[in-house]
């Protein structure tokens, strides 16, 4: 009964909460997985259970209000300042 033909398809909603996980996740969710509505479901419990991988650049709120803090004091934010949250804030709490 495993065979391909007799495979029933996903529905949209379980397409867009996999979506959802594989972005929140940042994993890969494979085509094959999308075809197969069991398929899918599995994918989907084993991606639930996974912690979300954290995002260590700054919000753009944060970029933001250190380019307006910037401004205000006629300086630059440093380059690395956006490729790190914790660096940005640091820099936010040094230049107040």
């Amino acid at each position: 009964m495993d065979d391909v033909s007799f495979a029933l398809p996903a529905t949209a909603r379980q397409l867009a909460y996999a979506q959802a996980l594989a972005s929140r996740n940042n994993t890969f969710l494979p085509w094959s997985v999308q075809q197969d509505r069991r398929a899918l479901s599995a994918w989907i419990e084993a991606q639930a259970k996974d912690a979300p991988s954290f995002d260590h650049r700054p919000s753009s709120k944060q970029v933001a209000f250190a380019e307006r803090i910037a401004q205000a004091k006629r300086r630059s934010v440093p380059d690395e300042c956006f490729r790190d949250r914790q660096l940005l804030s640091r820099w936010i709490d040094s230049n107040l």
